[in-house]
């Protein structure tokens, strides 16, 4: 039978992903098969899971998706010997105001799953406090189980025992202390962890990190406290729209933020997915009926994107008689400008007439609930649709008719509404789910 826990912490930033993957390749290298999933709308860490494991990790989201596409997405894992699902933000952090099977929070995934918790504890600045930190997440909600704790950070052998002293007192277990280890830091960026395809000495990165926590942690103590566990039996569906038959999907690390769940549930209603390369200056399968530009990270390429004659052709070629839809970063591409960090204005693809710029940053980040007002690839006018926004970019000019009347988790309409303009469509939200 399988075995679950969820990787968790009071706070981002105290080291559940590094976490996560040291646990994962450890038992991987014991011989286990681990399956990993992702709490939240995250495109970076599951990558990572995919490196550590050697099997594609997915997102479970309380907010966006309901129970039936959670218990269809978490069944992969039945044939594996260990589930480890990793947390976002802090154990009960999600929104104000419930979605489809929660507010987004790791606890929810951990309730509704039966899996354990196992926190982070970062105690840089306190001793005994961590303890009570560690014994009022366990209290705080009835149906999300402690495991125990893996303390990260400590700085001595005296600030070890101090915290362990607390935690044994509280009646809570410590499977280990990792001292600062500077070796397995992972990279990052404005949107969180530089991307595990941009960097070629991930797995050994990974396998460092594995054999770090291996010498510090109790693995065998960790895996007796995951909860046996079996997938539901029902029939779980994962129902999604694809854009089109024949779907020209843009792929490389500008158009990277892709969900697993969305390309599997495609597939499995019939479509046929072709990747291009807008960075080789490759232009979209003119066979494909569809055109789709996930977001990630035009701003670090628009010099590039911008020099690619070929690409930029093709694409409005292409869109003359098919539809095109860009998400986030493919919806910056598709517009008229873009204005890197330095301050430099790259000209884009001209689809739509948006205009954005990196020059003052400012985060754009929530969940989002879009109400179509015309349609775009896959859904028509009137369809409410699931999604999160997630960006740093400013708008400078968006002269075409907004494509949706968006709202945020508390029903607040927020401005990015998308916008559309002949057979092009794009929004600042990335899709998760349909709102059925």
């Amino acid at each position: 039978m399988t075995a679950g826990l969820v990787i968790s912490a009071p706070a981002s930033g105290v080291g559940k992903t590094t976490l996560t993957l040291a646990l994962a390749r450890a038992c991987r290298d014991r011989g286990m098969q681990v399956q990993c999933f992702k709490s939240g709308p995250d495109y970076i860490d599951p990558a990572f899971h995919a490196v550590a494991t050697g099997r594609a990790s997915v997102n479970l989201d309380s907010w966006a998706m309901d129970r039936a596409t959670i218990a269809g997405l978490v069944a992969r894992g039945a044939d594996a010997d260990l589930v480890l699902a990793e947390g976002s933000m802090g154990l009960f952090d999600g929104v104000a105001a419930r979605g489809r099977a929660g507010t987004g929070a790791s606890a929810d995934i951990a309730d509704m799953m039966g899996w354990p918790v196992l926190l982070v504890i970062d105690p840089s600045g306190q001793a005994q406090t961590a303890a009570a930190i560690a014994a009022g997440l366990r209290d705080f909600r009835k149906g999300v189980r402690l495991a125990g704790v893996v303390l990260n950070r400590v700085a001595s052998p005296r600030h070890e025992d101090l915290v362990r002293r607390a935690m044994e007192a509280s009646g809570i277990a410590v499977f280990g202390a990792l001292p600062r280890h500077a070796e397995i830091a992972l990279p990052k960026r404005h949107l969180g962890l530089v991307q595990a395809e941009e960097q070629a000495e991930v797995g050994a990165l990974i396998a460092e990190a594995a054999r770090f926590v291996t010498a510090h942690v109790d693995l065998d103590a960790v895996l007796r406290s995951a909860g046996a566990w079996s997938p539901p039996q029902v029939p779980a569906g994962r129902h999604a729209t694809p854009p089109g038959q024949r779907i020209a999907l843009a792929r490389d690390a500008a158009f990277s933020f892709v969900y697993p769940h969305m390309l599997e549930a495609w597939r499995a209603a019939g479509a046929e997915i072709s990747i291009f390369s807008p960075l080789a200056d490759e232009g979209p399968d003119s066979g494909a009926d569809v055109c789709w530009l996930p977001g990630g990270y035009p701003e670090l390429h628009a010099g590039r994107l911008a020099a690619n004659t070929r690409f930029r052709r093709e694409l409005r070629a292409f869109a003359e008689t098919k539809a095109v839809h860009g998400e986030c970063g493919g919806y910056m591409a598709l517009g008229t400008a873009l204005t890197d960090a330095e301050g430099a204005r790259h000209e884009m693809i001209g689809l739509l007439g948006l205009e954005t710029s990196f020059a003052k940053r400012r985060m754009h980040l929530g969940y989002r609930l879009a109400e179509l007002a015309a349609p775009m690839p896959g859904h028509p006018a009137g369809a409410r649709l699931r999604g999160h926004e997630f960006h740093y970019s400013t708008i400078v000019a968006q002269p075409d008719t907004p494509l949706a009347v968006v709202r945020d988790a508390t029903g607040a309409i927020v401005a990015e509404t998308g916008s559309r303009r002949g057979r092009a469509t794009g929004t600042f939200f990335h899709l998760i789910a349909e709102d059925r």
